[in-house]
């Protein structure tokens, strides 16, 4: 067993779990924050990107050791306690979802792009969710969602 400290959407943890355990094994089993979802557990479908010190990852790539000390923001981490996240919102109001699956690890990528570039571009968007799949809505939908999250938010 190894103790790690964590930090997930503000809140500390220390815990003690076998080091071969991944960040999304621990996110979603240990501390019950099932928003993000495993897909491939191969890093190719980005289903599971957690921010990890303001960084997306995909945490089925991640082991639990790695995050020894970092900060953790997952989808259940944007949200206020009655007021969805700007990104979050427009995803709702733009249609950005569909069936949901891939929709939390799609809206920490682009808080990440929109936190280092609040002014992105169109081939920018495209860029900061190159690592997300989505097979329910083209991408289209997505990327105005950014772009009007952008726009919410004070960018472009």
């Amino acid at each position: 067993m190894k103790e790690i400290n964590l930090t997930v959407n503000n809140q500390p943890y220390r815990l003690s779990v076998p080091p071969h355990r991944t960040l999304l094994e621990v996110i979603r089993e240990d501390l019950g924050l099932t928003g993000t979802k495993e897909g491939c557990s191969l890093g190719e479908c980005g289903a599971c990107t957690v921010l990890m010190d303001g960084k997306t990852v995909n945490s089925c790539l991640v082991l639990v050791g790695e995050a020894d000390g970092k900060e953790i923001t997952t989808i259940e981490g944007l949200a206020s306690s009655d007021k969805l996240h700007p990104i979050q919102q427009a995803f709702v109001d733009h249609g950005g979802l569909q069936c949901g699956f891939c929709t939390p690890g799609m809206i920490l990528s682009a808080k990440a792009l929109l936190d280092k570039n609040p002014h992105p571009t169109e081939e920018e968007i495209k860029q900061g969710i190159a690592g997300n799949l989505c097979r329910c809505t083209g991408y289209a939908k997505i990327i105005e969602s950014i772009k009007a999250a952008a726009d919410n938010m004070g960018g472009k």
